[in-house]
């Protein structure tokens, strides 16, 4: 029996006051539980969920279990087992607002020319964070805005939704699970353990695209992303932005016919050298640390060639 909309959570040794407060939220929507189903997706976690999470408050709910470790395959996972007409990935650190499952609804029907569309992301920080990273905040899934966007522009930052409560179609979804099958994704982006890179949500929305939908973001679609403490250390933000730097450039390869983006030339090195002489070293070190991941995803390509 299908359903009108899955809601779908990835976790791996989830934070359990963290996974708690996400789950009283979705207990808590708007929108009437016989319009919706929730799958709890296991990624390898050293205890399995289902031993410890209660989920009877929700009559169509389900403990499924993924021992492949990493986001990816947790989502497709969920795509696979879930039967909703739009799918809703929600983070085990993400608190919807009460009302978001009644909006994504009411979006969904009144948008259909879009395939992939999300909201607008607060930050509720563990503990507060250093002025300088603010600066880096866009990377940690933070995003708040005041219009409603949308385009069919796959590489357009501005319309493209984030991975935190990330709606998509089911014909999308179908069409992001077989990339998976069909060996046209041969590396999986995004988390995996301790590794940081990403970029799985931005393909996955971004292929509404490649069936000619669009993407959009949404005023009215807010939730609260629960931010570790550890997250806001300068040595977690180095690795963060050289992994999703790696990520962009093998992301942009899908949809490039798989080109490897070529060597920096002397006179880019020379004036990233330039750059670097008006930086301070905390500057100088993510600086580094984009241009390593750059180059590193070059050489990742050029070997799969």
């Amino acid at each position: 029996m299908s359903t009108e909309i899955s809601v779908i959570t990835c976790a791996h040794n989830p934070r359990r006051e963290y996974l708690k407060q996400v789950l009283d939220a979705l207990s808590g929507q708007t929108l009437d539980k016989q319009r919706w189903e929730y799958l709890l997706i296991d990624n390898a976690s050293d205890e399995p969920l289902s031993e410890r999470i209660d989920l009877s408050w929700h009559p169509n709910s389900r403990h499924i279990r993924e021992d492949r470790l990493g986001l990816t395959p947790a989502r497709l996972r969920g795509i696979s087992e879930s039967t909703g007409e739009i799918l809703v990935f929600v983070d085990d650190d993400n608190v919807l607002d009460l009302d978001y499952l009644e909006q994504v609804a009411q979006i969904s029907d009144a948008r259909p020319m879009l395939g992939a569309f999300g909201g607008q992301v607060r930050p509720v920080f563990e503990e507060t964070p250093p002025a300088w990273t603010k600066q880096y905040w866009s990377r940690l899934v933070i995003r708040e805005f005041e219009h409603d966007r949308w385009s069919n522009v796959p590489s357009l930052h501005d319309t493209m939704p984030s991975g935190a409560g990330l709606c998509v179609r089911r014909r999308v979804a179908n069409e992001y699970l077989a990339y998976h099958t069909n060996g046209k994704r041969r590396f999986m982006m995004d988390r995996a353990g301790t590794m940081l890179l990403s970029g799985g949500d931005t393909d996955l929305a971004a292929t509404a695209c490649d069936l000619g939908l669009g993407t959009g973001l949404f005023t009215a679609l807010k939730l609260s992303h629960l931010i570790l403490r550890e997250r806001l250390q300068e040595d977690y933000l180095v690795r963060l932005v050289e992994g999703m730097a790696f990520s962009g450039v093998v992301l942009k390869s899908f949809r490039s016919n798989g080109a490897a983006p070529t060597k920096a030339r002397l006179q880019t090195q020379a004036a990233d050298l330039l750059r670097m002489l008006l930086m301070d070293s905390r500057q100088r070190r993510f600086f580094r640390a984009v241009r390593s991941g750059e180059r590193k995803a070059a050489q990742f390509l050029r070997k799969g060639q």
